[in-house]
């Protein structure tokens, strides 16, 4: 009985490069969902809300801090499936390490440009 019960705890700890890829996949895909119903909410609250309301809104530190944890998060998962994709789909070996590589670059710049946007408008109030 013993056995049974340590054989997932055993393969979490010598697991291998997929077996973390797919943990991590899973795991980002249940974080995002706390996270996007908070991000849709917010949406449909301020439907109608004028620049100057959001820009408040996302000065609040709670705020700005869920809107980091869900675009760090969404980019991650989002980068972990195209990865999944790239590799399965792209026969050439070449081809696919220069669009995994593209792909990191774009998600990386955007995922940057994101965040940058969200400390400027979180440190100008």
């Amino acid at each position: 009985m013993s056995i049974k019960l340590l054989t997932p705890i055993r393969i979490l700890i010598s697991s291998s490069e997929p077996v973390r890829h797919w943990w991590a996949q899973r795991l980002t895909a249940v974080a995002l969902i706390p996270l996007s119903l908070w991000f849709i909410y917010s949406l449909t609250t301020m439907l109608t809300a004028n620049y100057d309301t959001v820009v408040l809104w996302l000065s609040n530190l709670k705020n700005s801090l869920l809107m980091l944890f869900f675009i760090l998060i969404l980019y991650y998962h989002a980068l972990l499936g195209l990865q999944v994709v790239i590799e399965d789909y792209v026969e050439s070996v070449r081809q696919r390490k220069a669009l995994l590589l593209f792909v990191k670059i774009i998600i990386s710049l955007t995922l940057l440009c994101n965040l940058l946007v969200i400390l400027f408008i979180y440190m100008e109030f």
